[in-house]
């Protein structure tokens, strides 16, 4: 078998877990899990893969729905198959009774734990809105073809 150049599988395991660190300033001191988050955003807004950090600006407003998004449920952990490590919030993203009259699309999942540069990935789905009822936004299976967050 010849060589040959790749990013190592371990090694995108590794990223979702925070076991590296490439530049001077390395805030880690633990070895829990950090918090994420997940905010949705009005349909105008413009996040995407360019956004570095979770912000109010386009961010829904309206009742039963707070500002700086929901808790994310952390059950599962870092998974890998073949060359794709891979990650699924354990639960859905859910807000009870809600109302958000104008037309949202987005959410931003992001670690709620880092400080600056937390944003980890952005999702959008079919424009909506909710009149008085429950949201809840599914999360796929937790492997290497569904994933939410997939490196491969």
């Amino acid at each position: 078998m010849a060589n040959s150049a790749a990013i190592c599988s371990s090694f995108k395991t590794d990223l979702l877990k925070g076991l590296h660190a490439f530049d001077t300033s390395v805030v880690r001191g633990t070895t829990t899990k950090d918090s994420f988050k997940a905010a949705l955003y009005l349909a105008s807004g413009s996040l995407g893969a360019a956004t570095t950090a979770y912000s109010a600006t386009s961010e829904v407003s309206g009742t039963g729905y707070t500002a700086t998004g929901v808790a994310v449920t952390n059950g599962n952990t870092v998974g890998l198959t073949g060359t794709t490590a891979f990650w699924t919030p354990s639960a859905s993203f859910s807000w009870t009774t809600v109302t958000l009259s104008t037309s949202f699309d987005t959410f931003l999942l992001y670690n709620d734990t880092a400080a600056g540069k937390n944003a980890v990935m952005v999702g959008t789905f079919g424009a909506t809105t909710v009149t008085a009822a429950n949201l809840s936004l599914s999360m796929p299976a937790n492997d290497s073809t569904n994933g939410l967050l997939r490196i491969s």
